[in-house]
């Protein structure tokens, strides 16, 4: 099959858009999906693709549905399952085999559901012995998942990168992913299975390469050896089994891998790369400093979250109303013109409330915008504020089209306050 990528002057990297299945498909969408020669074509068979596909591929690693989304809705192929993520997401502990294997699976199987790319689930050591990893193998298959990450610690394991990591011995390492590759025939799925070795700092480069090709003889898809140390030992791990796949994995922030650019990674050898914290990270981070902004009287300001139209269009609000039509009833339409008739904040999400205040000295103290369905709430508590009545200045001002001054008056320290709904 002829894949279609796009080339720039550092990598090359299929892109795919695939819109949520809740959404049709555009003719023009169609034409695009050269990966995907079909819409109901099973996960593993379009991730088997991508492998064979050209250039380097890139994995975000996500930890709830919404983050699998918006990964989706980014462009990218496919991604991973983090079990650091999930378990600080929903656990709010720490990646050292706390999580169970019922938790990663529940929580896999909201994000293999939530998108339509492949996902890659992180089943760490496979939670037990051979038999076990039989079990977990069937687990994520059900669950949806394109590929399972089985790993060679012993447990309760330790997070990679992290101290304290020791392995199962190799015999123990290859007979688990023998029993994956049997589990995966006996489900008459096409699963891709990626072993994973944490023996390099564990044991030795030397020992991370025999098991890898061990790995390679015992049916495995696609080899990742975590915690390489330097650009050569990147390389003398892709000098093994060459013709099989590669996963690199980039631990953002510091680890003891390199951190190296697709085109780096795509000459040495590589075929895949996972990001494993960039979406945790950068959403801890976000929530700390909404946190703070709120504590301090504020809240965030514009330009650090979306507004509250974009938020609804990420989570398909639009595309649901629109299919809601079609199971619309006569009862349902005139309870919803009478609902709408009767609140003045039907259409209210929809504007922007700006709020302005300027110093007695003539210099601007506050401009600031937020969606001006906040009040709904805030006038269910405090119907009149200042001892002007809310609800009736937006009575007409939701129809209006275009902005309208809804308060301008002086406080006690001389500001000029400013409320226009926009």
């Amino acid at each position: 099959m002829k894949v279609s990528a796009v080339s720039s002057p550092s990598f090359t990297v299929g892109v795919t858009r695939v819109p949520h299945r809740s959404q049709s498909l555009s003719p023009t969408f169609k034409s695009s999906l050269a990966i995907r020669c079909s819409s109901a074509a099973p996960s593993a068979k379009l991730l088997r693709r991508i492998l064979d596909s050209p250039g380097l591929h890139q994995g975000p690693a996500c930890f709830d549905a919404l983050s699998a989304k918006l990964v989706q809705d980014a462009g990218f192929q496919f991604c991973f399952t983090s079990g650091f993520s999930i378990s600080a997401a929903k656990l709010a502990l720490p990646d050292t085999g706390l999580i169970s294997y019922a938790e990663m699976l529940q929580q896999g199987h909201l994000i293999t559901q939530a998108v339509s790319i492949p996902v890659i689930g992180d089943a760490d050591n496979g939670y037990g012995n051979a038999m076990n990893v039989k079990r977990t193998l069937k687990g994520y298959i059900a669950a949806g998942f394109a590929g399972i990450i089985l790993e060679d610690q012993v447990s309760p394991k330790a997070c990679g990168h992290t101290r304290g990591r020791r392995v199962v011995s190799r015999e123990e390492a290859v007979m688990k992913i023998k029993a994956a590759v049997d589990a995966r025939r006996e489900s008459g799925s096409d699963i891709v299975i990626v072993a994973r070795t944490d023996s390099r700092q564990a044991l030795s480069l030397e020992e991370a390469l025999v098991r890898s090709r061990a790995f390679v003889d015992a049916g495995a898809d696609v080899l990742f050896i975590d915690a390489l140390a330097s650009r050569e030992e990147m390389k003398a791990f892709c000098e093994v089994s060459p013709l099989v796949p590669k996963m690199a994995n980039m631990l953002e922030g510091g680890g003891k891998t390199p951190i190296l650019n697709p085109m780096e990674l795509q000459e040495i050898g590589f075929k895949i790369v996972a990001y494993p914290l960039s979406l945790i990270g950068v959403s801890i981070r976000a929530m700390q400093d909404s946190l703070t902004a709120i504590r301090g009287g504020r809240i965030p300001p514009p330009g650090s979250m979306p507004s509250f139209e974009e938020i609804k269009d990420i989570l398909g609000f639009n595309a649901y109303y629109e299919e809601e039509k079609r199971y619309a009833t006569s009862t349902n339409q005139q309870l919803s013109k009478s609902d709408s008739s009767r609140n003045p904040f039907s259409g209210i999400w929809s504007r922007t409330l700006r709020v302005k205040i300027t110093g007695r000295d003539g210099f601007e103290k506050l401009d600031l915008r937020i969606p001006a369905g906040f009040l709904d709430g805030i006038t269910n508590i405090v119907p009149a504020l200042g001892g002007v009545n809310i609800k009736e200045l937006l009575d007409d001002a939701t129809e209006e089209v275009g902005g309208k001054l809804l308060l301008d008056f002086q406080d006690r320290m001389g500001d000029r306050i400013q409320v226009f709904l926009e």
